[in-house]
């Protein structure tokens, strides 16, 4: 299997959802299958079927966590020094067409989130500018449309 990069905050988060599914929310839904159980038909009992739904999303989602976890490939970006836009890079460019000022974290798909600024060296913007110094103009190609940038400042941060 290829390792997923991810920064130690996303490595983080899914260990904290998962101690926080299998120490709380499995737990809470053994006990509420019980407690629906106690009451007696199951066939018309709705709060035995939800809990049951629920208990079958925890056992997947469980199941998902440990797969990403064991496959991440821990990247601190603070200790990273270089030049060229890379993974964990914090990357500030201007769009040519607009002279907007976006600033942009390349992370790894799990940890991607465009309205906090994180995408994944997997987009189309990530790849455009993997490789690229400051100064340079990037062409990327977007579902909505051809955006011309050019990279204004790397930083390579802890966030």
């Amino acid at each position: 299997m290829q390792k997923v990069p991810m920064t130690p905050q996303g490595y983080q988060k899914l260990k904290d959802e998962l101690s926080d599914l299998m120490k709380v929310k499995r737990p809470a839904n053994v006990k509420a299958i019980a407690e629906a159980r106690a009451h007696g038909d199951l066939s018309e009992n709705a709060e035995y079927h939800a809990a049951k739904e629920r208990q079958s999303f925890i056992a997947g989602r469980i199941q998902d966590l440990q797969a990403k976890i064991a496959l991440a490939q821990v990247i601190d970006p603070s200790t990273i020094t270089q030049d060229r836009i890379a993974f964990g890079a914090t990357v500030k460019v201007i769009d040519l067409d607009n002279d907007e000022e976006k600033v942009y974290i390349l992370v790894g798909p799990e940890e991607a989130d465009i309205k906090a600024g994180k995408i994944s060296i997997h987009s189309p913007i990530g790849k455009a500018l993997i490789g690229k110094a400051e100064g340079a103009e990037v062409t990327v190609i977007a579902p909505a449309r051809t955006i011309e940038y050019e990279v204004i400042e790397i930083r390579f941060e802890a966030f």
